[in-house]
């Protein structure tokens, strides 16, 4: 199902070239990172292995994973990569004695560490949501203490919007210094919440040892190895798309979203490990906001399939939008990001690396 890397080969130098300069740090560094396997993780060590080729780095990353065959199966070309090593164990306990088991000699020699590990499944958070805050809350003060350990010169946490609670429906696009929050005395809130603590975790270890710890607060994406089969809506459109027929949308279509292409993610979240100010979240995300709706007719006609989209359920009069839309103006003028692959160029991307020969 998932394309070779040099699929890739397009959107890897995109990110280069959007990066100019900024590898530089990582030269000759080992980089710690955690989630390998998701989303995040996957697009961070593609671009990582890319640029560490294209620009002879002499880097390595160091990948932390609970199950190396699953990784070998779902990224081979990356579990056989010569800059990439693999090291066993769970994200809450991993510390610098599985670190000497498995990587012997003075683990002094860390540049980065970047913790992308959070397991985002809503199934996850509805069924077990003490399992979702543990291995948020416990996966980051682990990884924060293993960082500190090593002597990690930057670390990068990817925290979510989810952090901001309900956004009201007034506020079309929410700002870093929006104070509003997860209702925390609802189970539910267990992944939101987490991800708070995380992020005061974070400032806690910058407070006591210095440790230059950066945040990224990511709302919704679109790209190759998003998962087609889970709960983001933009995955399951294109998975519909892709099997003729309707295109259906579970809700009554009004909720606001926005969309960021993978390999702009990869910018962003590069740029802000290396650049961004320690303790000071940034927005990661698109701007451009529309309703879930309209996601399913730009997927239609980005696709070019003509598929019909089904609405189940009929819109509330009146009722308030719901909305999850970064303000993304910080790190505009503070790092200079900005969103590159419009939407349409993103679905069909997505869509083609995922069935190359129909190209959707």
């Amino acid at each position: 199902m998932h394309e070779p890397r040099t699929r890739l080969s397009d959107d890897l130098d995109h990110v280069l070239r959007h990066t100019t300069g900024l590898w530089d740090a990582l030269r000759g560094q080992r980089v710690y990172l955690t989630g390998g396997t998701g989303f995040f993780g996957s697009w961070l060590l593609e671009s990582f292995c890319w640029a560490n080729r294209v620009l002879a780095l002499e880097a390595e990353a160091i990948v932390l994973t609970r199950d190396p065959e699953a990784f070998h199966r779902k990224a081979p070309h990356l579990a056989a990569d010569a800059g990439v090593r693999l090291v066993v164990g769970d994200v809450r306990t991993f510390d610098v004695a599985a670190w000497r088991a498995q990587l012997p000699g003075p683990p002094r020699d860390v540049g980065f560490v970047i913790h992308a590990a959070t397991d985002a499944s809503a199934a996850l958070l509805a069924e077990q949501p003490l399992v979702m805050v543990d291995t948020v809350v416990q996966g980051t003060r682990a990884t924060l203490a293993l960082a500190r350990s090593l002597g990690a010169r930057r670390f990068l946490l990817t925290s979510s919007g989810a952090v901001y609670g309900r956004q009201p429906g007034s506020l079309t696009h929410v700002p870093e210094s929006y104070a509003g929050a997860p209702d925390s005395a609802s189970a539910g809130a267990a992944y939101g919440e987490g991800k708070r603590l995380a992020e005061t975790l974070c400032a806690c270890f910058h407070h006591a040892y210095g440790l230059e710890a950066t945040i990224a607060r990511c709302f919704a994406f679109v790209g190759p190895y998003l998962p087609l089969d889970s709960h983001f809506a933009i995955g399951n459109f294109i998975r519909d798309a892709a099997r003729g027929g309707a295109i259906r949308v579970g809700g009554d279509g009004t909720p606001y979203r926005s969309y960021l292409y993978a390999s702009d993610l990869a910018i962003w979240l590069w740029t802000i490990l290396v650049r961004g100010a320690s303790v000071r979240p940034y927005n990661v995300g698109s701007a451009h906001d529309l309703t879930i709706a309209q996601l399913a007719g730009e997927v239609s006609r980005a696709l070019d399939v003509d598929a019909p989209v089904q609405v189940a359920a009929t819109p509330t009069p009146g009722a308030e939008p719901h909305r999850y839309v970064p303000d993304v103006t910080r790190a505009a003028t503070e790092l200079g990001l900005r969103e590159h692959v419009p939407l349409g160029v993103g679905i069909r991307k997505t869509a083609r690396w995922y069935h190359p020969v129909s190209g959707t």
